[in-house]
């Protein structure tokens, strides 16, 4: 028996309503690019939420600069409430987009994560912008 059989997987039910939940909380690099690059506007408001010089280093085009712990009502007064918010930092070792993601739905605000951040959108193949925009 390997490491990986030690435990068995979950039945296929409880396993089908894990992995359908979890994209209810976060999307991916590849789905966040094609959406922005699909010609139409994008239906979620895609934030960086790390400092603002690694945003100045170099970000996702179209990300707007809203560091996680000044996520306020008022940063986000200008955004319908029903406006769905993704999240995103520098990538899996980095824990701002989940921080971001809390602080938004504390404030009701729909949000997911783009998992991997700029590291998963590096390897992705994706280019990073050092355009600024500010939330």
């Amino acid at each position: 028996m390997s490491f990986v059989s030690e435990i068995p997987a979950a039945p296929s039910a409880q396993a089908l309503a894990h992995f359908s939940a979890s994209l209810a909380y976060e999307t991916d690099c590849a789905d966040v690019h094609a959406t922005l690059n699909s010609g139409n506007a994008p239906d979620f408001v895609l934030l960086d939420v790390r400092g603002p010089a690694l945003f100045a280093r170099g970000h996702v085009p179209g990300a707007v600069n809203l560091p996680h712990g000044k996520i306020v009502e008022s940063k986000l007064a200008d955004y319908p409430p029903h406006t769905l918010f993704v999240t995103y930092c520098a990538g899996p070792h980095c824990n701002g987009a989940t921080r971001g993601a809390i602080r938004l739905a504390r404030l009701g605000r729909p949000v997911k994560i783009m998992t991997g951040g700029v590291t998963g959108w590096l390897d992705e193949g994706f280019e990073l912008t050092s355009e600024t925009v500010h939330a």
